[in-house]
């Protein structure tokens, strides 16, 4: 599908990655991995030839691909629905041109002519390759992965414009796997998606027929779409068909031998220039010696893979000892506008608690966090313990640093008299030395901004850590990094993801939001997902059962008397009657259509065909009047 050959790309006069080649073929589901700035994002850019880049990229022919990227530009106006539809852009011209023909055949009465005849084929033509293009089929398609991805019946009807950033990228999202392309890029895909959302979209990927490409963070994703890894470090790449744990393994073992094969050359060569320092000495060994030179002059150095080990040095200290309750509520609610987030909440936090806000987006988590820190009104009580300390990392945290301050200065401007002097060291263990402080907040990653706002947080005095997706755009070292300090805070640690390998051994009890409502699990995330699969199951035969009920009590719940019982009886047997009779006359119109288009001549030659034609289709459209007058009358029952 896809090769390409000594690809360099630079930037400033300094490469980003230098002569990197490699093969995609269909059915290669590969995880891009590498450090925040090593080039990943860069890489799909180039592979969506949004930029240039030396070397050769040779595509197969009519290879179609798509791209999501983390920049997205909606038009004004439209539904859910409607942007979602802009995958089938062929779809929908077909559907305005079947419009049109329908329209002409409806009013036109010149049946012998040649521009009917040509209507009619066209008709045909249009018909059989909206049907080839899934035209009968996108509509249930397109509702099954916007469901998926999070989105609620009720919403389909509401403008883009009414959602967040977040949900406007699931909307690109679910554009991108309607669409029949060859190649996906997809650049962090789960950062706007909470749990379910990315479980479905895994098992999406995971049946994809075509070859994807995909830079993520999230180990667990990783591991359970791809089938490939390819890891960009200093500037090269290492190929392997294997996930990425599979991956770490054997770049291991690879790496063990290549130092061991390295050592014994190394001994191999200082065995030869010790004989060659012994041999030129002496005028009967000096061919020997020479021989010696000439052999060392072809050997190959064996060179092991270079790692980048820069790695974050983080450590959360309590500033003191807090009561033993951290936080109390009762009757907790909140509305924005019509939209009730939370209602009649109540919760009790307890020192050194160590608890995971898990749920679909929109359903709470971080409103209470905001609720907690005070950073937004609610109804009902609130109360934060003696002594508490709260050291709050916000969602959008690294996007609202000034963005025309240096990284040093954001720092000093948020430090005390006490840890002034310690900034530069400071934002050293977060991987900003020398230059990089004098870095504005405008030119920095998604990765590094993150990172900055992380040792932020520390100029701050906390015992009680609320942390809001601390993870989006971290790189995997950074991500174990901050992992490992959580473990070691001591203090009390509330985190709202939706990475389930962060989350994994990090808390012991995880809340779940639904509903307005919020429920307490004693276990890790992995209980939560176990007993939430239980859970859905449950409610899913509920569902089923509640739908039997309704449908066999209809009678009892609308109280219909005897009378009314029979008339419904006779109304619905005549709908059905009139479905019936409308499938049978659109069939046979559509019979006469493809005769027609197969061989007018004959076909319109026939005694009074066409007044015969004209006259299905009135009774069509007679027929089509009485089943509204029906549903109309069944209805109203």
């Amino acid at each position: 599908m896809l090769n390409v050959h000594n690809l360099t790309v630079s930037f400033m006069g300094t490469d980003l990655f230098s002569g990197i080649t490699f093969k995609l073929n269909k059915g290669d589901r590969i995880g891009l991995i590498g450090k925040n700035g090593a080039g990943k994002s860069t890489l799909l850019k180039v592979l969506s030839k949004d930029i240039e880049s030396s070397g050769t990229m040779a595509f197969d022919k009519d290879v179609q691909i798509g791209f999501l990227r983390q920049d997205i530009d909606f038009v004004e106006g439209r539904t859910i629905l409607e942007e979602a539809y802009q995958a089938f852009e062929e779809i929908k011209e077909i559907e305005l041109q079947l419009d049109e023909i329908n329209n002409q055949l409806a009013t036109r009465t010149d049946y012998e002519s040649e521009a009917y005849s040509q209507l009619i084929i066209d008709l045909t033509e249009n018909t059989e390759r909206y049907e080839l293009l899934g035209g009968y089929n996108y509509q249930g398609d397109t509702e099954k992965i916007l469901q998926g991805l999070g989105f609620q019946r009720e919403d389909f009807d509401k403008l883009t414009s009414t959602f967040s950033g977040g949900w406007r990228m699931r909307i690109e999202l679910a554009k991108l796997l309607l669409q029949n392309n060859d190649i996906l890029l997809l650049d962090e895909p789960t950062n706007h998606l909470d749990i379910e959302s990315i479980i479905w979209l895994e098992n999406f990927l995971k049946g994809y027929s075509g070859a994807i490409v995909l830079v993520s963070h999230d180990k667990m994703f990783l591991d359970n779409v791809t089938n490939r890894t390819i890891e960009i470090s200093l500037g090269q790449i290492y190929d392997y068909k294997k996930p990425y744990s599979q991956f770490l393994l054997l770049r291991g073992e690879i790496k063990e031998k290549q130092l061991q094969a390295q050592k014994n050359q190394e001994k191999e060569i200082k065995q030869k220039q010790h004989l060659i320092n012994k041999f030129k000495a002496k005028a009967s060994k000096a061919s020997m010696a020479q021989s010696l030179m000439k052999q060392l002059d072809k050997v190959e150095l064996i060179e092991v893979d270079q790692d980048d080990n820069q790695a974050m040095n983080v450590r959360f200290a309590i500033s003191k000892e807090p009561g033993k309750i951290i936080v109390e509520a009762e009757n907790l609610c909140k509305s924005y506008g019509d939209k009730h987030v939370l209602e009649d909440v109540d919760l009790l936090i307890e020192r050194n608690s160590k608890i995971a806000f898990v749920g679909q987006n929109g359903q709470g988590k971080s409103t209470l966090a905001k609720m907690m820190v005070g950073e937004i009104p609610f109804e009902g009580h609130l109360k934060i313990g003696h002594n508490v300390e709260i050291g709050y990392f916000a969602q959008n945290q690294s996007e609202e640093l000034p963005p025309e301050k240096t990284v040093l200065e954001i720092m000093e401007d948020a430090a005390t008299d006490t840890n002034r002097m310690r900034v530069r060291d400071m934002l050293g263990s977060f991987l900003f030395g020398g230059d990089a402080v004098d870095k504005k907040a405008k030119v920095l990653s998604g990765g590094e901004r993150n990172r900055l706002a992380l040792c932020k947080l520390l100029l701050q005095p906390f015992n009680v850590l609320i942390m809001d997706e601390p993870t989006n755009h971290l790189d995997i070292a950074s991500k174990t990094v901050l992992k490992e300090a959580l473990n070691n805070f001591n203090g009390t640690l509330i985190v709202v993801s939706h990475d389930r390998d962060f989350l994994q051994g990090l808390t012991s009890t995880v809340y779940g939001f639904k509903d307005k409502e919020i429920k307490e699990y004693l276990g890790d995330i992995d209980y939560f997902l176990e007993q939430h699969k239980i859970e859905n199951l449950r409610e899913a035969e509920k569902r089923t059962v509640v739908k039997v009920d309704k449908d066999s009590s209809k009678k009892e719940a609308h109280q219909l008397s005897r009378d009314q019982e029979k008339q419904l009886k006779k109304l619905k047997n005549k709908l059905s009657n009139v479905e019936t009779e409308i499938a049978d006359l659109e069939k046979e119109i559509a019979k006469i259509d493809l005769e027609l288009a197969q061989n007018y001549d004959e076909v319109s030659a026939r005694p009074n065909f066409f007044e015969k034609y004209k006259a299905k289709k009135a009774k069509l459209d007679t027929v089509m009047e009485k089943w509204e007058e029906l549903e109309a009358k069944v209805s109203s029952f």
